[in-house]
């Protein structure tokens, strides 16, 4: 039951950051090659990431097909529907969040499977959860979101947390799980909507802070 729910949480998070990543080919103007790596880097990164710190070899991702094939897919759909999907309201947010959601709490669920202690399962989730958005900014050279200040790693911590607890508690790890990616896509929908997000540095209080002559 649980390697089923595992496998179906890792499969709809792989074709929703896949679809991220391919929206954000499309708007770069990439060709149908670049749009399907961009689909591929941004689906299965995360999930890559995870399964090599916990010893999960050879990574899923490349293991089973159906990784390559959802990110594929996903690539394909957006590449000649660019034009539907675009009306979405931020299709690339949106399902960035979905994304972050089930990864994030797919992450969890199977770093607690393998053995590993609850903070380290909360962090290795939150890590699963950003992984992909961040390989697929850096692809296309502009600052990962998650280094942008705003309630993105801080959602997939808190939808990671919500599973790990409730392993803790010995509550159903699917009620947990749709739980936490709830929270996870809760918060990430809020700061987008409302444009929460944690305290910014400023560069002018820092340098208000130099003595002269510095």
């Amino acid at each position: 039951m649980l390697h089923t729910l595992l496998l179906v949480l890792d499969l709809a998070g792989t074709f929703v950051f896949a679809l991220s990543g391919a929206v954000v080919a499309v708007r770069r103007e990439l060709d149908l090659f670049g749009v399907l790596v961009l689909s591929f880097a941004a689906g299965n990164a995360g999930g890559i990431t995870r399964d090599l710190l916990i010893g999960a070899i050879p990574p899923a991702a490349i293991a089973d097909w159906r990784y390559l094939g959802v990110s594929v897919l996903a690539g394909l759909v957006t590449f000649y529907r660019y034009a539907d999907i675009e009306r979405m309201r931020n299709p690339v947010q949106l399902s960035d969040a979905a994304g972050l959601a089930l990864f994030a709490v797919a992450g969890a669920q199977k770093a607690l499977a393998f053995g590993l202690n609850p903070a380290m399962a909360a962090l290795l989730g939150m890590l699963t959860g950003v992984g992909g958005g961040m390989l697929r900014d850096v692809l296309v050279t502009q600052i990962p979101t998650v280094l942008r200040a705003d309630l993105y790693a801080v959602a997939a911590l808190a939808g990671a947390a919500v599973v790990v607890l409730g392993s803790l508690l010995h509550l159903p790890p699917t009620a947990t799980t749709l739980a936490g990616a709830g929270a996870c896509f809760g918060l990430r929908y809020m700061a987008i909507r409302h444009g929460w997000h944690l305290p910014r540095a400023r560069a002018d209080a820092a340098t208000s802070t130099d003595g002269p002559g510095k």
